[in-house]
């Protein structure tokens, strides 16, 4: 516990029931931050369901424009003008804002900074990046890049909205990146001050829900689990195309892809094209508890995405010890390298089901890694360090 806790107020677009990533790194970490001492209040956007309680965290929910990327502006119009509020009724000692998904110009990180505390700015990966991500995503001709609303407005205004990210690194006191392959995107694209204060901190994942099963695998047939948004920068459509070849080397093998999107009919379709459909499910949902059943009993967890900031889903899936294949570009290899799983070249179908197939038919290659994937998590990737972390940075601010 810390001497005297902190007031941190929390701007984050995401918050449960809006889960995804940034949802689920901000709720955990709230928790976390409360078992240190700290208050923590989260403004976060209304309208997404009932917002999910937490002893010691204070959900305060604001308007917003329900438009692709334009709502990054105004929930960070709004959220502003609520973090006032808060302040001048219960004293704030640091904002914490979780970037790119709340837009702020450089006036308003000024105006902050001058009449409420300093910032922290987590920067969860850049429009930028996302927006190469799709672009790669086309290449491979991947299902729907310009169906998606979401994804074309990332493709049309992405430049626009960079300005946006550098405000955030030029007006942010101290900025924390989510791996070191993001810190180094931020360089590159923004050029920011000599003086920049950026450090990395990795987010960690729920290592009580996501555990190895006690009960042994099965040896006949072998299980490959995929999960993420069922959008084009995820991969599925490369993927779909890589099981193919490990179906007629691994007869026995199946898929399970988990996603909330719009690809779902067109994936299908594809499977069927390829001729693998009878041994391809994609399901759009599930409860967590049921998800993370799943993540146990997978062989292996396969993530093929054009993009990340960090990306969770490999993290999830080695605290559940389950092996990871994924993509040698990134943030990725900063998580998983031959000693918990593989990494192949992205988009490269031969490179993916050479490493799929690999791991495949090792049984106890992945035993091995099944236990070293789950060693490095509890050891590398928990809240409980991001909170120690973010203790630390706040504190830097407050002395």
């Amino acid at each position: 516990m810390v001497e005297m806790g902190l007031h941190i107020a929390m701007l984050s677009a995401e918050y449960p029931p809006r889960w995804g990533g940034m949802g689920s790194t901000v709720y955990h970490l709230s928790a976390a931050l409360v078992e240190l001492g700290h208050r923590i209040t989260v403004i976060t956007r209304d309208g997404g369901g009932k917002a999910l309680e937490q002893q010691g965290v204070n959900i305060r929910e604001v308007k917003w424009l329900y438009a692709p990327m334009a709502f990054t502006k105004s929930y960070g119009k709004y959220a502003l003008s609520d973090l006032k509020k808060l302040h001048s009724q219960d004293p704030v000692d640091v904002v914490h804002l979780h970037c790119p998904m709340i837009s702020w110009t450089e006036s308003q990180f000024k105006e902050c900074k001058k009449n409420v505390a300093p910032i922290v700015s987590s920067l969860h990966g850049s429009w930028l990046g996302e927006r190469d991500g799709l672009r790669t995503a086309a290449q491979q001709k991947e299902a729907a890049v310009w169906a998606n609303p979401n994804d074309l407005a990332i493709l049309l205004t992405a430049g626009h909205y960079a300005k946006f990210e550098r405000a955030a690194v030029n007006g942010s006191d101290i900025c924390v990146a989510n791996s070191h392959a993001t810190k180094e995107d931020f360089l590159e694209r923004y050029s920011p001050p000599a003086d920049w204060n950026c450090q990395v901190i990795h987010w960690g994942v729920d290592t009580e829900m996501f555990h190895p099963s006690e009960e042994p695998k099965d040896t006949e047939n072998k299980q490959i689990l995929a999960v993420g948004r069922l959008a084009a920068r995820k991969g599925y459509g490369s993927l779909l195309r890589t099981f193919a070849e490990v179906k007629q080397r691994s007869p026995n093998t199946e898929l399970l892809i988990v996603g909330r999107g719009n690809l779902k009919k067109r994936l299908i379709k594809q499977a069927k094209h390829l001729g693998i459909s009878s041994s391809v499910r994609i399901d759009s949902g599930m409860p967590f508890d049921k998800l993370a059943e799943e993540f146990r009993n997978a062989d292996l967890v396969v993530y093929p995405s054009y993009y990340e900031g960090q990306g969770l889903i490999p993290l999830e899936a080695m605290a559940s010890g389950t092996p990871v294949a994924t993509v040698d570009h990134g943030p990725l290899p900063e998580m998983v390298d031959e000693s918990v799983g593989a990494l192949f070249t992205m988009a490269d179908i031969d490179s993916m089901s050479s490493a799929i197939l690999s791991l495949l038919s090792d049984r106890d290659g992945l035993e091995k890694r099944s236990k070293a994937g789950r060693e490095r998590v509890l050891e590398n990737f928990t809240f409980g360090q991001n909170a120690e972390g973010f203790s630390q940075i706040y504190s830097q601010l407050t002395v």
